[in-house]
């Protein structure tokens, strides 16, 4: 279980950032695209997301 609950930690991650795609104002291509990336590639795709997705307004 060397990998257990860093696996688990990803896994929580990857939906967090797969739900804020679909929150996203983006079109509907750019979401299934995104969502593509995250779930072949969960931690490069998962961090691309917050780097590189859509903004949202910060307070």
């Amino acid at each position: 279980m060397e990998y257990g609950i860093f696996g688990i930690v990803i896994l929580i991650l990857d939906i967090i950032a797969i739900i804020s795609v679909w929150s996203s104002a983006a079109s509907t291509l750019s979401k299934l695209l995104w969502t593509a990336l995250i779930l072949i590639l969960p931690v490069i795709g998962l961090i691309a997301w917050f780097f590189l997705g859509p903004k949202r307004g910060r307070i």
